[in-house]
C-alpha cells in the first residue's frame, strides 16, 4: 500500500490529498528527469574514458596527442562535476594519491578558529586535541613593481666637490627594465614561445604599457650579452666524448619576397652516459647541408649519434665514429605493424623491447659495469636479432614495408650494435629529440624566424635554457642572476655562469 492509499483511507479532505497526489508526482517527475541525465552522462563519461585511453587515441601523435589529451581530461572533469551535481548528496571523498605540493613553495597559513571557545552543549571550555590541515595551490598572475634607486649626492664645502654611489652596472645601460622583467620577458618568449605581442597584452592588462618596439629592442640586447655564454657552452659540448646529433625545419621570413622560407635548427647534446653536467647545443643555420655540421664540429673526434641522413656521412670518413639510432629502426617496424599487423614487425619490436629491458638494467651502473652488463646480455641478443634479420631478409616481400624496414636496419648494422661494446655509449638518440620536442612544438605559436640573426640569437638563448632545465635548474630564475652578475663578471670567471647545477652555490 503506497502513501496515496494510505492518506485515502483517512479522513483528509479530497482537495487536499488532490494537492498531495499532485506534488507526488511532480517529485517523481523530477527524479525522472535527473536518473535519465545521470543515465545520459554516465553514458557519455564511459565514452571519453573510451576515447582517452582507447586506441583512437593512439592515432594522434605530438602535439596532437598533448591537444587531444588535455581537452578530453578537460571534458571528464566537467561531466564528472556535472555528475556530482545531480546525484545524492554523499559525504565528501578522501582524494587519495595526490602529489604533495613542493615544499621550497611560500606558505600563507589561514587559521579558522570555533565562533566560541565553550562547548555548544553544555558550556565547557574546549582543549586542542589536534589540526586539521589541508593546503591549496595558488598563483598571482605577473606582479610588476618599481625599484627606486635613491643616490643621495653629498658636496663637500671646501673642496667644492660632490660625491655620490656610482650608478649599479647593468646589463642594458639607462634601461628601465630590472633584471627580473628581462628574465620574465625572455622566459615567456623562449619557453612559453609566446610572440612579443601577446606578452605586450599580459603587461597591459596589468596597466603597464610595454610597447612591442621596447620590448624588442630588450630582447636584442639579452641576445648579445647572453651570446658569450652560449660560445662558451659550445666549447665546453665538443670536450665530451660522445655527442647526440639531430635538426628540426623552421621557417625564416623572406624580407624581400614577403614569404618565407626553410632554415634549420640544429641540436647537439652531450653523450647521456657521459660524466659531468649535461649540455645541449642549438645553431641556427639557413639550410640542412651537411657542411654545418662539419663547421660546427670541425677538428672533434669520438662518437656522434645521429640518425640516417645523408648530411652527416661526409664526417665518418675521417672524423668522428657513427653510432645509430635503435629508435629509429624501431619506429619502421612500428609503422609497418600498425599499419598491417605483420607479424614479423611484432617479431622485431618484441626483440628490439628485449635489448631496451637491457638497458633499463644499467640504470644507475657505471661505465665499466654497464659494459659488464651489455657483453653478457645485449651482445648475445643483438647477435640473435642480426640473424633473425638476415633470416627474414629472404622470405618476406620485396620491396615490402617490412622489407624496407629489415634492410634499413642491416644497412645500419655496423653503427648500431656499437654501442653495446662500451659502458659509455647511448642506446639511441632520444635524448636529442626530447630537447627538440619543445621547440617544435613553440613553432606553432611563433611560426616563423623573422630574420637569420633573429634565429641565431633563439638558438643562443634556447640553448642556454635547455642546458639549465636539463640540470635542475629554473631558466627564469637562472637569467634573472646571470643578467645581474654579468655586468661585473671577468671572462676569466665566465664558466661560473653557466647553468650548471652547482652555479647557485657559486
Amino acid at each position: 500500500m503506497n502513501l496515496l492509499d494510505e492518506l485515502a483511507r483517512t479522513d483528509i479532505a479530497p482537495a487536499l490529498l488532490a494537492q498531495v497526489q499532485a506534488l507526488i508526482e511532480q517529485q517523481q517527475a523530477k527524479l525522472a528527469e535527473k536518473d535519465f541525465k545521470i543515465k545520459a552522462l554516465t553514458f557519455e563519461l564511459a565514452y571519453y574514458k573510451r576515447v582517452r585511453f582507447g586506441k583512437a587515441s593512439e592515432a594522434l601523435v605530438g602535439e596532437q596527442r598533448m591537444l587531444f589529451d588535455e581537452t578530453v581530461d578537460m571534458d571528464l572533469a566537467a561531466i564528472d562535476e556535472e555528475l556530482r551535481s545531480q546525484a545524492p548528496a554523499k559525504p565528501p571523498r578522501k582524494r587519495a594519491g595526490r602529489q604533495p605540493l613542493p615544499p621550497e613553495l611560500e606558505r600563507i597559513e589561514h587559521r579558522h578558529e570555533p565562533e566560541s571557545c565553550q562547548c555548544g552543549q553544555c558550556g565547557a571550555d574546549l582543549v586542542k586535541i589536534g589540526e586539521d590541515v589541508s593546503e591549496q595551490l595558488d598563483v598571482e598572475p605577473a606582479r610588476f613593481f618599481v625599484h627606486r634607486h635613491i643616490r643621495p649626492q653629498y658636496a663637500c664645502r671646501p673642496c667644492e666637490t660632490v660625491t655620490a654611489a656610482p650608478i649599479p652596472a647593468a646589463v642594458i645601460d639607462g634601461g628601465m627594465a630590472a633584471v627580473g622583467l628581462l628574465a620574465w620577458i625572455a622566459a615567456c618568449k623562449y619557453l612559453d614561445h609566446l610572440p612579443l605581442y601577446r606578452i605586450e597584452q599580459i603587461a597591459t592588462r596589468q596597466g603597464v604599457p610595454l610597447a612591442r618596439s621596447t620590448l624588442a629592442d630588450w630582447i636584442g640586447r639579452i641576445g648579445v650579452a647572453l651570446q658569450p655564454l652560449a660560445d662558451r657552452l659550445a666549447e665546453l659540448l665538443r670536450q665530451h666524448d660522445c655527442l647526440h646529433a639531430d635538426e628540426t625545419p623552421v621557417r625564416q621570413l623572406d624580407p624581400g619576397s614577403g614569404k618565407t622560407r626553410h632554415a634549420y635548427l640544429w641540436a647537439y647534446r652531450s653523450g647521456v652516459h657521459d660524466d659531468g653536467p649535461p649540455i645541449v647545443v642549438f645553431d641556427y643555420q639557413t639550410s640542412r647541408a651537411g657542411a654545418h655540421v662539419r663547421s660546427f664540429l670541425h677538428g672533434w673526434r669520438g662518437h656522434l649519434m645521429v640518425d640516417d641522413y645523408a648530411g652527416y656521412k661526409a664526417m665518418f670518413a675521417d672524423g668522428p665514429t657513427e653510432l645509430a639510432c635503435l629508435a629509429h629502426i624501431r619506429r619502421k617496424f612500428f609503422d609497418v605493424h600498425a599499419a598491417s599487423k605483420s607479424p614479423v614487425a611484432e617479431q622485431a619490436l618484441q626483440r628490439i623491447a628485449k635489448l631496451y629491458a637491457i638497458e633499463q638494467q644499467g640504470v644507475g651502473l657505471d661505465p665499466p659495469q654497464r659494459m659488464l652488463l651489455r657483453e653478457q646480455l645485449a651482445l648475445p641478443a643483438l647477435a640473435e636479432l642480426h640473424a633473425w634479420l638476415l633470416v627474414n631478409q629472404r622470405t618476406v616481400a620485396a620491396g615490402s614495408g617490412t622489407a624496407k624496414a629489415i634492410d634499413h636496419a642491416l644497412k645500419r648494422w655496423p653503427a648500431l650494435q656499437r654501442y653495446a661494446s662500451s659502458g659509455s655509449l647511448p642506446i639511441d638518440n632520444n635524448p636529442v629529440e626530447n630537447a627538440i620536442r619543445p621547440i617544435a612544438i613553440g613553432k606553432k605559436n611563433w611560426l616563423f624566424a623573422g630574420s637569420e640573426r633573429a634565429g641565431r640569437r633563439a638558438a643562443a638563448i634556447q640553448s642556454l635554457f635547455a642546458t639549465a632545465r636539463l640540470n635542475g635548474l629554473d631558466p627564469a630564475r637562472w637569467l634573472a642572476i646571470v643578467l645581474e652578475r654579468l655586468p661585473t663578471c671577468p671572462n676569466s670567471q665566465i664558466d661560473s655562469l653557466l647553468p650548471f647545477p652547482d652555479f647557485t652555490s657559486r
